[in-house]
């Protein structure tokens, strides 16, 4: 599996498309499918922050997971706005770990951090 991490429209989807061949066809947004990539992890954990664990072995079989970095900034003042940021960033560790590479993409521009 290869996580691609990066804030909002930072060319993420994009860099999946030109470096891995994906097309938009392939990622699924937000929803765990049988699509190669998904796109919109934070999405989908937002759903159910406190079963994002559970999402991690379906996760590592899928070819790309791209994730939008909801780490940085301020922190919300809304308890569930934590959670939810919390359980993202988490899992985003653990699939950082187990994934082949790992590539943040800021300004279109990516950058390998593991692989």
């Amino acid at each position: 599996m290869i996580l691609i991490i990066g804030g909002f429209a930072a060319g993420k989807r994009s860099y999946a498309g030109s470096a891995f061949g994906y097309s938009p066809e392939d990622m699924a947004d937000g929803v765990l499918d049988d699509r190669p990539v998904l796109y919109n992890l934070q999405e989908l954990v937002r759903r159910s922050p406190g079963s994002a664990d559970e999402l991690f072995p379906s996760l590592c079989d899928k070819a790309v997971v791209i994730c939008n970095e909801v780490g940085g900034g301020v922190v919300p003042l809304d308890r569930d706005e934590r959670l939810w940021r919390e359980a993202c960033g988490r899992l985003c560790v653990k699939l950082a770990a187990a994934a082949r590479q790992v590539v943040r993409v800021h300004c279109g521009i990516p950058q390998v951090l593991k692989g």
